[in-house]
């Protein structure tokens, strides 16, 4: 199986070519903004390094946040247009348990978020413990306490690092999943900051 997997939803611009357990291709760029302008001609690029076609192509993989509202909107949108395109199935992946595969023992990936929150998983050797969530940001030790009986390693931009997950993990656990019955959704946590005239009960 030829995956092909993205991710706009932090600190970079990144996309990967997994042929099997054969990593093909991997391009990252660090990044705060600038990744809708990016993004196709980077995935274009990572394609083109493996020398097979976009047609050859057989799952698309996409970073679904949490993260920044408009890296993951820009990710999602062009993942799932390709999907479209090709015809081929679109497996969401979550920011947070991109960050912990292949973390030991039990881990708390946490990411700095507006106005002074932090989104908040836990995680024993890769597998979820809790869902994510959104909190002030000095509420952190606090929760993390109640949700482990033991030490917790802090992982993530808000902690330690990684900024942004390893893509070559994303396109790994995007080829382990089935094949999903929906399109992937992005996950938020919170309200965005931006609203719609629409919203705003502006009327256009």
């Amino acid at each position: 199986m030829i995956v092909l997997a993205l991710d706009t939803a932090l600190g970079a611009c990144q996309a990967a070519v997994l042929d099997g357990d054969r990593l093909l291709a991997r391009m990252s760029e660090p990044m705060e903004r600038g990744h809708q302008e990016r993004l196709a001609p980077l995935v274009r690029e990572t394609v083109e390094a493996t020398g097979l076609s976009f047609a050859g192509l057989d799952r698309i993989a996409v970073v679904v946040g949490p993260g920044s509202f408009t890296g993951v909107r820009v990710g999602l949108a062009f993942a799932k247009g390709l999907s479209l395109a090709l015809d081929i199935p679109c497996v969401g992946i979550g920011s947070m348990e991109a960050l912990a595969r292949g973390t030991s023992g039990l881990a708390a990936a946490v990411i700095d978020a507006p106005r002074g929150q932090r989104y908040l998983q836990l995680f024993r050797d890769g597998e979820a413990l809790s869902e994510p969530e959104a909190l002030l940001a000095d509420e952190e030790p606090a929760r993390i306490a109640v949700l482990a009986e033991s030490r917790v390693t802090r992982i993530g931009p808000a902690a330690d690092g990684p900024s942004f997950p390893d893509i070559a993990a994303v396109a790994r656990m995007a080829a382990a999943r089935p094949i999903p019955k929906a399109r992937p959704a992005p996950i938020y946590l919170r309200p965005p900051d931006a609203k719609t005239l629409a919203e705003r009960g502006i009327a256009v």
